[in-house]
């Protein structure tokens, strides 16, 4: 009696045990219960996610229109739509547009565009479009024939905006002439574009070639420059221009840091003497030579030119020590001449490689980035 007992119980056990996995299974089609286990990390809410808001960074990015700015004049300016034709008289922003990837927008430029290398480079199409002239000479009536959606004008140019909005012409002032004002310039110009993505890009590339430069010449002493205009040698860049911080992101210190003017200031040999500058740079556009620097008789006493420390910027394409986008490549190259032992050449030179790649779809020869003597 008790064998039979024990054998009905465990046969009732088997029909219960054989129930419950009946009763657990998952419904026809969906798998088991192992195979429907998350591997999403906790909190995670799949149900927000989709292709178009998975990635929100570039819906943050994103420009809604209208879109009103504030350009570097201070004037606020609205946008009504997106701009599909582009007039820029000013060859930084130019060079902007190009980074940002407005190149086919463009249906005028500033003057002189057969000049800029850098057009050449990697825009070759736009040397040929109508010009709209210069700073101080700019066509109004040109600019307007254009019959452009977005013109850029440098800050310069204020008098002329009004009249062009008269024509119901949209116009954005930008003056970038310091570091700060150059970055706000990529984020205006990439706000009015809608082009936020590619400014945002363009910024962090100069964020991530500050870092390990400035963490190079942390420990290093600032020697003396002296930074010459393109026009004439004793022509100086003061505190107040883009090139006082090229100098100094590159570790030197600018003799002309005393100067009170917000343009290029003239000088004389006496002053410069004084001064006295470890390192004498001449500007990438100077129409004199670094030869005519170290013979120049009134300049044998000084240290720079006695100990041959004369050079000029890089110039076959584009003038790095203004405040173009790629100025951070001056910084870059000047550091390697002021530090060699610090800051390696190649290090530039990589980075020159991959900015014109990136930006402005050319490879750039860095083993002649000087163009040959006429």
């Amino acid at each position: 009696m008790k064998k039979l007992i024990s054998i009905l119980l465990t046969l009732t056990m088997l029909v219960t045990m054989t129930a419950c996995g009946k009763n657990s299974a998952a419904p026809s089609g969906q798998g088991s219960g192992a195979e429907n286990v998350s591997t999403e990390a906790p909190g995670t809410d799949k149900s927000t996610e989709s292709p178009s808001s998975a990635d929100s960074g570039e819906t943050d990015l994103a420009v809604t229109y209208p879109v009103t700015v504030t350009d570097q004049l201070g004037r606020e300016v609205t946008i009504q739509q997106k701009p599909e034709k582009l007039v820029s008289g000013y060859y930084i922003s130019t060079s902007l547009l190009i980074a940002l990837g407005l190149k086919d927008s463009l249906v005028g430029i500033e003057a002189k565009a057969d000049s800029r290398d850098i057009y050449r480079l990697s825009a070759p199409q736009i040397i040929s479009l109508p010009s709209v002239g210069t700073a101080k000479e700019f066509d109004l009536e040109g600019c307007a024939a254009l019959e452009p959606d977005l013109v850029l004008l440098p800050a310069k140019l204020e008098s002329v905006i009004p009249s062009l909005e008269e024509l119901g012409i949209t116009v954005i002032a930008v003056n970038p002439e310091d570091k700060n004002l150059l970055e706000e310039a990529v984020t205006l110009l990439g706000t009015a574009t809608d082009t936020k993505a590619r400014a945002q890009e363009l910024l962090s590339f100069h964020d991530k070639q500050l870092e390990p430069l400035s963490e190079a010449l942390l420990n290093t002493d600032a020697p003396s420059v002296y930074l010459a205009g393109n026009s004439t040698f004793l022509s100086a860049a003061g505190p107040k221009m883009y090139q006082d911080n090229l100098i100094r992101q590159a570790g030197g210190a600018n003799v002309a840091a005393e100067i009170t003017e917000d343009y290029w200031a003239d000088i004389s040999y006496e002053q410069l003497l004084a001064w006295d500058p470890d390192y004498i740079i001449l500007a990438a556009d100077a129409e004199y030579t670094t030869d005519s620097v170290l013979q120049d008789p009134n300049l044998q006493d000084c240290t720079a030119v006695k100990n041959r420390n004369v050079y000029q910027f890089p110039n076959a394409i584009e003038a790095w020590d203004s405040p173009v986008p790629s100025s951070i490549l001056g910084s870059m190259w000047l550091a390697s001449v002021l530090h060699p032992q610090e800051y390696d050449t190649e290090n530039w030179k990589q980075a020159v490689t991959d900015y014109y790649e990136t930006f402005y779809g050319f490879t750039p020869d860095t083993e002649n980035l000087y163009k040959k003597a006429e």
